[in-house]
Formats: structure tokens, C-alpha cells, sequence
């Protein structure tokens, strides 16, 4: 027996055969009872190990003080779990839907190496040669979304790494066929990090490693990288070696506005990583519209031109609202075909209208080499065509896949049941089905969904139609922009603050000077995403200036009963051992405030323009401001809107702080 006391805390017995085990069982119950890390020194020390040891111990070890705090990492895993049994998981939802008790099943894995693909081919020739043997490829090749943008579309990006792991090596074994698995990039990094709480480049290396026969393909937002706003040269370098490093084939490169110097950074910054490059051409308008001449054949095709001198190995077109109808993708990819006759044609498109699988089948018959697609319980609506119906619909022609129809429907089983694990962020919890109107609104089919739930969240759900309307509007104000993100969420901003505010086209034209416009569209102005194809707009463009892990064993128990301090005690079972935490919940804590209203007659009482937190706040009581002033910031849904002073005076009253949740024209301050 080993004994280890901590005086007026308790006794710790570790009973076994031999010091190592009794020691061993001794240092694993300190750790779960007490936080002491002198003791936990003692239990290393080796000479204490080995059982030679006087009452000079102490003076002969002085490094038994230097004492490494305890993470207590189990407790504040137990604390977050706690926090989502009581409070729902910490993030936004459309809904609190109740989730199904079920086990997605997966299909049966054959033993052994998967088939050699694509992959292969890329490994032992280089991205040249890999290019090549995609366009001599005597048949329609694949690309499936449902790894990353078909769960972007429909589900806010939230599947987990452990989903997609599960289903990865039955992919690897009956999809070698895919030109490649779209898996990374555009919303995943941010959303794994900020909602989720995985490492993107740890999902990154473990899907690599399930499938290693499969290209994998990331969206690069040319110079935004993963990000939402510009980043220096060399960083965008340095991501792009790091994501080859770990696994990535493929890059997509765009840019929201098709600006050329973005596009070449991140063409050249995954070149130079080894990567094949994907330069794609972001589609918006109609060029079966011969009244719309901004975005017309002649621009895209010039766009191409410089794409491929530039060096691209593929030519993308992205299609990111789902506008190219059947006869525009024929008339586009035959111009295109016809122009670069030995250089792979790949589209991209979202099935918002319903009109997905007819335009991908018409622009295979143009030329395409490379379609986009989503397994069938995640395509459709605002996410990609159907994977199983493009497969049906080419069997037996010159464009058959050559994949087994039947295995896409047991791909198909394993996600109908995940896609139910993801409820309250499914967007037919506020969305019941697609709708052609995008012909006209050009809304992106990630943010449709987005922009819908967003509405719903700052009251405007019953507000959509007008939201829509004013996208439209918007637009026309910015001057007609290609619409992805970052660009569609200037617009996007835009038009909720004119449906909150209740203004059309023409009165924000007129009172933009006074207006506290949405942060975005300001830094749009100001440059801060690129330049727009003929520049900015007028009127408007004048008047807007750790280390190794530890396996723990959890289950959940019980919640307990809320106590006077609003909080309920969640219990659970670690390790074998009764544990429990104190969670605050939430819900039950909330206080009714009543915050004074501004009066819309006083001049000069400012209102909130729309709901959110107060994120800044510039001024105080009693201080100068000057007409047009900055007075304060306001966040909602990563919607950030500058309120400025609309007269000049002193502020007579502030009833609002750092950090306040506002309402609509809930009282900012009072100017006199």
C-alpha cells in the first residue's frame, strides 16, 4: 500500500503489486481528487520511484517546487457539455429542433488498399500531366461537394470531422472515379474553429489519410485565403504550402469580384506550393440576355484569356447563384471549348431554381470535362445538383461516370440519417424549397440560406419577400456586382439595413450623406476587397466615404433543478467516477429590461437602427459631437453598422454602454 495525504482535504490509498503500480494508482487518484502539484512532483520524482529516500528528500530535490498548474481539462470538458445540456449549443439556431436517436450506419468496407484514382495520377506526373489526363478522360468526371459546400448550403457548415471520417473509406474504395472530393476551404476553416471547436488542418490530415486515392479540392478566395477580408502576400503563400503540406490537391481560386491582381496571387501562391490550379471565373447575369451588356459572352471569354496566360492547369466556371440556365452553360462552355481546346473545362453550380441537373447536363454536351454534385440527400435547393441523377442520366451515353449507381444510393442511406443529426441547423427548419426567383435577386445559394435564416433572427422573417426585393435594389446601388463571398455579403448587409429602415433605391441615393451605412459597404467603398468590373457606382461612390491528449470516458446522467441562483447542476459519470458542474442557465436568468424608445419627431434623439450589441462606443455624456460623428457600432450576425450623429450639439443623455443589446429604435442618446 502507498499513502498520500493532503491535510484537511483527505486520504488517497494506492494498493497494488510493486511500487511502479501503487504509485501509479496513487498519482491517477490525486489527479481526480486534488490540486496540488508538489505531490504530483514527488509521485515523478525518480529517486522517490526507485524507494531511496531520507529526510534530505526535499533539500536534495528543490525542483519538487517547480509545480506545473493543472489544466483541470476534464472539468472544462465537463463544464461545456453541461453548458449545451442546459443551454443548447452556444451558437445562433434557426430553431431548438429535437434530434432523432440514431446511428447513421455505414455501408460495409471492402478489406485491403482502396483502387488507384485520379490521385495517383497527380503523384506520379505532376499537376501538367494530371491536367492532361483529365481532358483526354473519354467521358463526364465528377466532383462531389457534399464534404464541404453542399453542407455550407444547407446545413451553416456544421457537419463535424467525425462524420465525414465515418463514410471517408467506403468513398475511397467506390468513388475512385471522382475527379475529386471537395472537402475544405471558403466557410469550413472559420466555422471549425469559431462553432465547431476542431483544427481545420487536423480534419485536413485525417481525411487524407482515409482517403488517399482521391484529389482533394479547397475554395482560396484568391488574396481573402479562408478569410474575409485581404491578407499580406505572404501569408497567402504560406497557407497554400501548408494546406499542400497537409494533404491538399486541388485549388479552386477566385475572387468575389473577378478582380485580376487577387486572382493571381492565388494562383501563384498554389502553384508555387505544388498545387494544380483551378482558376474559375465567378458567373453572374445572363448572357442569353442580349440587354445586359456588363456581364456579357465577350467578358467572360476576355476574363479567360488572362486566366490562362496567367497560367491556370483548369479552367473554372462558378456558378455560385445557380444563374447559368441549360442554354447559357451550352453557349458559354462551347465558347470557351472552342478557345482552349486542350485545357480542362470544369462548373460549378447550386440548384436553388431546380434547374441544377439541366444545366450540368448541357454543359457536358458543350464540353465540360468536370461537373460539380452532391450525394442526393445533400444536393438540391440552394446546395449542388443531385449526384444520383447525374449518374442516372448519363448511364449508357458518352458521358456515363462509370459509377455504380447502386453505391451512390448506399452513400446516399448514410447521409439522409447524418444529415438529421444537424437539425437546428438545417435550413429547412425556415427554407421548404428553392425557388426560381434567383433569376432576378442573384442571391448565392450559401448565403439564400443564410440571409433567410439571418432575417428570421433580426425579426424580419415575414420581411423576406422585401429583403429580396431590396437585395435587388442593393445591387443596383453597388453598381451590378459578381456576388460571392465577400462581395454578396456587402449586398446582403445592405439590403437589410434598407428593409430595417424602411428605405427604397432612391431615398438612400438621396440621403446617403446623413446615412450610418452598414461597416461593410463603407470599406467596399473604400477599396477594401478590390475594384468592381467599371468601378464604383455613382451617386453612391461620392456620398460614402497543448500536448498528448487524454481519452475520457463521459456520460451524461442528469440535470439537476434550477437553485436560487439560477443555475442547475449537470451530473455526469468520467472515467467511472460521479462528477458534476454547476451550469448557469440562460434562459432562466434573463431579465426583463425596458429600454426608452427614441422619438422618431425629436431631431435629436438617435434611435437603433436595427437589433445587435453595442461593439464601441465613442462618446460620453456631456461631450461636443459634430453632425455626421461616429457615435457608436452596432453587431448583428456579423452585420456591423457605424450610427453617426445626425445634428451637431451636446450629449445631454447616454442610457447605453459597451457590450447592451439594443431593439430597434431603442434610445442611443439624446443630442441637444
Amino acid at each position: 500500500y502507498f499513502c498520500c495525504e493532503d491535510e484537511g482535504v483527505g486520504r488517497i490509498v494506492g494498493c497494488g503489486k510493486g511500487n511502479q503500480r501503487k504509485l501509479g494508482r496513487a498519482k491517477g487518484g490525486k489527479e481526480r481528487v486534488t490540486n496540488i502539484p508538489f505531490l504530483q512532483n514527488v509521485l515523478d520524482n525518480s529517486q522517490f520511484l526507485n524507494g531511496t529516500v531520507d529526510t534530505q528528500f526535499i533539500d536534495e530535490n528543490p525542483d519538487l517546487f517547480n509545480m506545473k498548474l493543472s489544466q483541470n481539462r476534464a472539468q472544462k470538458l465537463l463544464l461545456y457539455l453541461g453548458h449545451v445540456m442546459v443551454n443548447g449549443a452556444p451558437t445562433p439556431l434557426p430553431i431548438k429542433a429535437q434530434l432523432p436517436a440514431l446511428d447513421p450506419i455505414i455501408p460495409d468496407i471492402p478489406l485491403g488498399e482502396p483502387p488507384s484514382g485520379f490521385r495517383d495520377v497527380l503523384l506520379q506526373s505532376g499537376p501538367e500531366e494530371f491536367a492532361k489526363a483529365v481532358r483526354e478522360h473519354p467521358s463526364l468526371l465528377l466532383m462531389d461537394t457534399t464534404f464541404r459546400d453542399a453542407h455550407q448550403s444547407l446545413l451553416a457548415t456544421r457537419v463535424r470531422t467525425h462524420d465525414l471520417k465515418a463514410i471517408s473509406p467506403f468513398l475511397a474504395h467506390h468513388f475512385s472515379k471522382l475527379f475529386g472530393l471537395e472537402n475544405w476551404g471558403g466557410a469550413t476553416f472559420d466555422v471549425a474553429m469559431r462553432f465547431l471547436y476542431e483544427c481545420p488542418w487536423r480534419r485536413l490530415q485525417e481525411l487524407r489519410a482515409l482517403i488517399p486515392n482521391i484529389p482533394f479540392m479547397m475554395l482560396l478566395r484568391g488574396a481573402n485565403a479562408v478569410g474575409y477580408t485581404n491578407y499580406p502576400d505572404n501569408a497567402v503563400y504560406r497557407f497554400c504550402e501548408m494546406a499542400k503540406e497537409n494533404g491538399m490537391d486541388i485549388f479552386r481560386v477566385f475572387d468575389s469580384l473577378n478582380y485580376l491582381p487577387n486572382m493571381t496571387l492565388g494562383m501563384e501562391a498554389a502553384g508555387q506550393a505544388g498545387g494544380v490550379v483551378e482558376a474559375s471565373i465567378s458567373y453572374t447575369g445572363d448572357i442569353t440576355d442580349t440587354s445586359r451588356t456588363k456581364y456579357n459572352l465577350q467578358y467572360y471569354i476576355e476574363l479567360a484569356d488572362e486566366l490562362v496566360h496567367a497560367g491556370t492547369h483548369i479552367l473554372g466556371i462558378k456558378d455560385m447563384a445557380g444563374l447559368l440556365k441549360p442554354e447559357a452553360a451550352r453557349i458559354l462552355v462551347d465558347a470557351l471549348r472552342q478557345r482552349f481546346p486542350d485545357l480542362p473545362i470544369h462548373v460549378h453550380s447550386h440548384d436553388t431554381a431546380g434547374a441544377g441537373v439541366a444545366s450540368m447536363l448541357a454543359a457536358a454536351e458543350a464540353g465540360a470535362d468536370i461537373v460539380d454534385v452532391a450525394v442526393d440527400p445533400m444536393s438540391g435547393m440552394t446546395s449542388q445538383p443531385s449526384m444520383g441523377a447525374m449518374v442516372a442520366c448519363t448511364k449508357r451515353t458518352r458521358l456515363d461516370t462509370g459509377l455504380d449507381l447502386h453505391k451512390v444510393f448506399e452513400y446516399a442511406d448514410y447521409w439522409e440519417a447524418a444529415r438529421q443529426l444537424y437539425a437546428p441547423f438545417d435550413c429547412t427548419a425556415t427554407m421548404k424549397s428553392g425557388n426560381a426567383d434567383v433569376y432576378e435577386n442573384e442571391i448565392p445559394g450559401g448565403q439564400y440560406t443564410n440571409l433567410h435564416f439571418q432575417a428570421h433572427s433580426m425579426g424580419l422573417g415575414h420581411k423576406f419577400k422585401a429583403v429580396k426585393k431590396a437585395y435587388i435594389e442593393a445591387n443596383k446601388l453597388l453598381g451590378d456586382l459578381i456576388k460571392v463571398t465577400p462581395s454578396s455579403k456587402i449586398v446582403g448587409d445592405l439590403a437589410q439595413f434598407m428593409v430595417q429602415n424602411n428605405l427604397t433605391k432612391e431615398e438612400v441615393e438621396e440621403r446617403a450623406e446623413e446615412l450610418s451605412f452598414p461597416l461593410s459597404v463603407v470599406e467596399f467603398f473604400q477599396g477594401a476587397i478590390g475594384i468592381p468590373h467599371e468601378g464604383y457606382p455613382e451617386p453612391l461612390r461620392s456620398k460614402v466615404e497543448l500536448e498528448r491528449g487524454k481519452t475520457l470516458h463521459i456520460k451524461a446522467l442528469a440535470l439537476g433543478d434550477l437553485n436560487k441562483n439560477g443555475q442547475r447542476e449537470v451530473f455526469f459519470e468520467l472515467n467511472g467516477q460521479l462528477r458534476s458542474v454547476l451550469v448557469k442557465d440562460c434562459t432562466a436568468m434573463k431579465e426583463f429590461h425596458f429600454h426608452p424608445k427614441a422619438q422618431k419627431d425629436i431631431l435629436g434623439q438617435v434611435g437603433a437602427p436595427m437589433p445587435g450589441n453595442v461593439i464601441e462606443l465613442n462618446v460620453k455624456e456631456g461631450e461636443q459631437v459634430e453632425r455626421g460623428q461616429p457615435l457608436c457600432i452596432i453587431s448583428a450576425m456579423k452585420m456591423e453598422t457605424i450610427v453617426n450623429a445626425p445634428v451637431s450639439g451636446m450629449i445631454r443623455k447616454l442610457p447605453i454602454s459597451q457590450g447592451m443589446h439594443l431593439e430597434v429604435d431603442d434610445l442611443i442618446l439624446e443630442i441637444e
